[in-house]
């Protein structure tokens, strides 16, 4: 059996491992289990969202300003 249990510290770097790859299932069910339960981890994911679409934001202003150049 696996355990679905992970602490702060692991759910981080899974929250970060998700943004190069796809995560496995179990890592995937342990996630939302810790998310439900834990408040600071939701807010680290919320930032790292923030922080992919505002890179995303600037590489199509970066990729626009290039091409009006």
């Amino acid at each position: 059996m696996i355990p679905l249990r992970r602490t702060c510290k692991q759910v981080a770097a899974i929250l970060i491992a998700r943004e190069d790859r796809a995560i496995t299932l179990p890592d995937s069910v342990a996630l939302r289990l810790h998310l439900m339960a834990c408040k600071a981890c939701p807010r680290f994911e919320r930032q790292l969202l923030t922080m992919r679409n505002a890179m995303r934001q600037w590489r199509h202003y970066a990729e626009d300003v290039e091409t009006d150049a």
